[in-house]
């Protein structure tokens, strides 16, 4: 399963990812699955000790994903986020708007869009309530 990047396709590298249950006993530089209907401030006291934050997407017509990164992003995590599942090219530059770093989507969605369309996506028009500041997007 690719990332998808900035600057492209990158190799998956995960690492083994902790459950919210056993989140406060991970070790430092842990990766959280989260959940969906997860509260972000009951993350905040573990986000020194995280390295990646996976929060799924099952649809891409789901966007609780969206909102959960912006509260994350809100309550100060500063590491990576990524966007995993059923996402599609049109959302790219509205999850990095989000605060996701990366998306990790399938070999069969890579396939019938290609990395090239992901780089478009990110160069299209931006509507006006975005604007491009660094690395990422802000209102």
């Amino acid at each position: 399963m690719p990332l998808v990047t900035d600057t492209g396709f990158a190799p998956d590298d995960t690492p083994a990812l902790v459950s919210l249950g056993t989140l406060p006993d991970a070790p430092e530089g842990a990766a959280l699955d989260m959940p969906l209907d997860a509260d972000p401030a009951a993350v905040a006291p573990h986000f020194d000790r995280l390295s990646l934050v996976v929060v799924p997407f099952p649809s891409f017509a789901d966007g609780r994903g969206f909102s959960l990164a912006r509260r994350l992003r809100a309550l100060g995590y500063r590491g990576r986020l990524r966007a995993a599942g059923h996402l599609i090219t049109d959302q790219f530059p509205f999850a990095r708007f989000c605060g996701f770093d990366e998306l990790s989507i399938s070999d069969a969605l890579a396939e019938r869009q290609p990395e090239a369309l992901w780089l478009a996506a990110l160069s299209r028009a931006v509507p006006p309530f975005l604007q491009r500041r660094g690395k990422g997007w802000a209102a």
